[in-house]
């Protein structure tokens, strides 16, 4: 084992096939040459029934003592959960990484290899809005600056370390206060950084260019709204919504990372839960992801580039045409990282 401090890990268990994907990512974890603790937290629907706000404490608790955290697909009911742990860490921003993996069958042409970095806050997403008589309904829309500026921020930082151009995207030209406050404060931003290029496209045409010609974009960043719509369908251009990992981070005052989260962007799948047909990628990718963030950089390449191998290889679980079941997948995995 590594003589390295163990790393701790706050652990998010939600619904479904939460604790597949959870069993994935352990088998992993024991395979690595580092000492790892996780701290458990129950988020499944069943404790918010019974104590959301006990429930909701414990996960504070735990991502305060840990800073990083993993987190599983929980159910919606009343508050979303993701909503409420995005409050709760003051989470404001997103990040997506969506690539074309070989061996999976898609329906376009060309290589996506996309990191969609989003506000986490504001957007339509803030109000749920109210209905005004029988036949109206209205919601407030909100873009604020320091989100904005932070989200930025990270997207040309992301850009300067993998040697790409960044692409700001909003409907500025109609959204004329709130789009174009985004804009004006990303070209703020791209003036810190000089050897990173910066364009802005209206959202409506860069998903049109973005199916036409995947290879002209690496770093996109948006508004709430916009990033949601464009890596749900950066993920089908690859094959599967079930491929995508996800990111969420806070920042303290001087713009450095204070709490980061980790999660599979998929759902609870419970039409399978239980069954060992989950494809626990997206997890494993999301825990490749943390490992990165806390300097084990050489580790979550590994674990990356080992998930895509194995993928590639036509070993695969059932949604890609595979016939291998979860903890199959996983062991396959290991094997392959060595």
């Amino acid at each position: 084992m590594s003589t390295s401090l163990p790393l701790e890990i706050a652990e998010f268990h939600g619904d479904g096939i939460s604790s597949e994907l959870s069993a994935a990512v352990h088998a992993v974890a024991d395979a690595l040459p580092i000492d790892i603790t996780f701290h458990d937290v129950d988020l499944t629907l069943e404790r918010r029934r019974t104590d959301a706000e006990s429930s909701y404490d414990d996960a504070e608790k735990a991502m305060r003592k840990c800073r990083v955290a993993m987190k599983y697909p929980t159910v919606t009911e009343d508050a979303s959960p993701n909503k409420v742990l995005r409050d709760r860490f003051d989470f404001s921003v997103i990040h997506r990484p969506v690539a074309t993996i070989p061996g999976v069958e898609t329906r376009i042409r060309g290589t996506v290899d996309l990191h969609v970095v989003r506000i986490a806050t504001g957007g339509t997403y803030e109000d749920p809005g109210r209905r005004i008589g029988v036949d109206s309904a209205i919601s407030i829309r909100l873009i604020e600056r320091r989100p904005s500026f932070q989200a930025s921020m990270f997207a040309f930082k992301l850009a300067e370390k993998i040697g790409a151009n960044v692409t700001s995207a909003s409907k500025y030209t109609i959204q004329r206060n709130t789009d174009s406050l985004f804009e004006e404060v990303a070209a703020g931003v791209a003036q810190k950084f000089p050897n990173v290029g910066h364009e802005s496209e209206l959202f409506d045409a860069l998903l049109a260019k973005l199916i036409m010609n995947p290879e002209g974009y690496r770093v996109v960043v948006t508004p709430n709204e916009y990033g949601d719509f464009l890596s749900d369908a950066a993920c089908g251009m690859i094959g599967s919504i079930g491929l995508g990992a996800s990111a969420s981070y806070s920042f303290d005052n001087d713009g450095n990372i204070l709490l980061a989260m980790f999660d599979p962007a998929g759902g609870t799948a419970p039409d399978i839960a239980g069954k060992g047909l989950c494809n626990p990628s997206a997890a494993l990718w999301a825990f490749s992801m943390l490992l990165d963030h806390v300097g084990q950089c050489e580790l979550g390449a590994k674990l990356d580039a080992a998930v895509r191998s194995v993928i590639s290889s036509g070993n695969t679980t059932r949604d890609l045409g595979g016939s291998l079941n979860t903890e199959q997948f996983t062991k396959a995995v290991v094997l392959e990282m060595g």
